[in-house]
C-alpha cells in the first residue's frame, strides 16, 4: 500500500485541493476519487460526459483536472484543448491524460492537446503521485499561441515517452531570455497567418505575447522592442483587435526580431 507521509502531503495540496476527474466508468472514476483523498484531496467532483465538464469547472474551481482519454460521449483530447480555450479561471490548471491505449500516436496526441501528463493503465498510487508531484515541483512555462495552448511541449513528462530529445532545452535546462523571446516572436509571426482560422485565440496570444516582449525587453534595456510593445498595449487596450488594426503594431514588433528566428515560424 502507497503511504504518504505529511511533508509529501504538503508539498502537492495546492494541486489535488480541488480536482475534477472525468470518466466513462463510474467504478474507475470512484476508484480515482479514493486514490486522491488518500492523497489529501479535499473536493473530487466525477463527471462522465464532456459537454458538462466546463461548467462544472467553472463552478469548482479545480487545481487539476484527470481526463480519460476517450469514451461513449468522452473525447479527452478534444476536451483538453476545449478547457485550454475556454475563458475558465483554471484553463491553465494541469491535466492528467488516462487511458490503456499508451500508443505514440496517443501520447503525442495528448501532449499536441495540452496535457501535462500522460497516466498509463494500469497504475498504481505510486504511478499517479509521481505524475502528481511532477506537476507540483516542476512547473513548466506556459505557451499562448494559435495552434497550441498549453504547457511547453519540450518539457513533456510522460514516462512513456521514449521518442528522440530535438532541443537542448529537452536536457532540463532553464529557457533562456533569448529562447523566450525567440518563441514569442515566432508565435506573434503564426499568429497573424491564423488569425482568421480562431481570431479570440489569436487576439489573446498575441496580447501575451506582447507582455512577455515588453517583459524582456525592460530586462535586457531594449528601448526600441519595449516602446513597439507598449505600442501594442495600447491598440488592446483600446479595443482594437481585428487583424487589420493589429497588423501595424505586431509587424513593428517582428521588425526587430533576427531574420533567423522568423525564418524557423511555423
Amino acid at each position: 500500500m502507497f503511504a504518504l507521509d505529511t511533508k509529501s502531503m504538503q508539498k502537492i495540496a495546492p494541486v489535488v485541493r480541488r480536482v475534477v476527474v472525468v470518466d466513462p466508468n463510474p467504478a474507475g472514476a470512484k476508484l480515482m476519487a479514493e486514490l486522491l483523498k488518500g492523497f489529501g484531496c479535499r473536493d473530487v467532483a466525477m463527471e462522465s460526459d464532456d459537454a458538462r465538464v466546463v461548467d462544472l469547472a467553472r463552478e469548482m474551481e479545480p487545481g487539476l483536472f484527470i481526463i480519460e482519454r476517450s469514451g461513449p460521449k468522452l473525447d479527452g483530447e478534444a476536451l483538453a484543448r476545449r478547457i485550454r480555450r475556454s475563458s475558465l479561471s483554471t484553463r491553465r490548471a494541469p491535466i492528467i491524460m488516462v487511458t490503456a491505449e499508451a500508443t505514440a500516436s496517443s501520447i503525442k496526441g495528448a501532449r499536441d492537446a495540452g496535457v501535462h501528463e500522460f497516466l498509463r493503465k494500469p497504475f498504481t498510487s505510486g504511478d499517479l503521485y509521481r505524475r502528481i508531484e511532477n506537476l507540483a515541483t516542476k512547473p513548466r512555462d506556459w505557451v499562448e499561441a494559435v495552434g497550441y495552448v498549453g504547457p511547453d511541449r519540450r518539457r513533456f513528462n510522460s514516462v512513456d515517452y521514449a521518442g528522440p530529445r530535438k532541443r537542448k532545452a529537452d536536457e532540463g535546462g532553464a529557457p533562456t531570455l533569448d529562447g523566450i523571446k525567440d518563441q514569442s516572436m515566432r508565435i506573434l509571426a503564426s499568429a497573424l497567418v491564423q488569425f482568421s482560422s480562431d481570431p479570440a485565440q489569436a487576439v489573446r496570444a498575441i496580447g501575451e505575447q506582447g507582455k512577455t516582449l515588453k517583459m524582456l525587453a525592460v530586462k535586457t534595456g531594449d528601448t526600441a522592442l519595449a516602446l513597439a510593445a507598449v505600442g501594442l498595449q495600447t491598440e488592446l487596450e483600446m479595443g482594437r483587435t481585428s487583424l487589420e488594426q493589429l497588423n501595424g503594431p505586431v509587424k513593428a514588433i517582428l521588425a526587430l526580431a533576427p531574420s533567423k528566428s522568423l525564418a524557423r515560424q511555423g
